[in-house]
């Protein structure tokens, strides 16, 4: 499996759950400051990273920045993108199942490595989105 993960900083959970990635056998892509070491600006790497999901390159995406809002609603631009910002794991396990969420937007300054790891956890522990609860939202978004 895929994976496109992107910080603008180098944030100690960024890093940690690059690294979880990579040992859980992921093939991983970085962007922003994972790749270069140094800040680099959230919307590229939001945008560098939603590019590669709806593009089939990565499978899932992960943005991270200071607060986590400004990468969510920069990927939640491009077509095709559902990015969700969680806090913790119930809400990462709600937005793959329930929103269908393709992005995981965390916040690199309120989010711990250990948190980020929970975080992980549930957001892979979602094989696939409850398609009952979908027809639902399409039914709304439509409108």
């Amino acid at each position: 499996m895929k994976v496109s993960i992107g910080s603008d900083d180098l944030y100690p959970v960024a890093i940690t759950l690059a690294e979880e990635l990579k040992k859980r056998g992921f093939k991983v892509k970085s962007y922003g400051a994972l790749e270069t070491g140094r800040v680099e600006p959230w919307p590229d790497v939001a945008f560098s990273v939603a590019t590669d999901v709806v593009e089939r390159r990565a499978d899932f995406g992960i943005v991270i920045c200071y607060t986590g809002t400004g990468v969510s609603i920069a990927a939640n631009k491009v077509k095709g993108i559902r990015a969700a910002l969680c806090f913790d794991a119930e809400s990462a396990k709600g937005a793959r199942l329930w929103n269908d969420a393709n992005v995981l937007a965390i916040s690199g300054r309120l989010t711990t490595p250990h948190v980020g790891k929970e975080i992980l956890e549930a957001w892979l522990s979602v094989n696939e989105p409850d398609r009952n609860e979908l027809c639902n939202i399409s039914k709304i978004m439509d409108k």
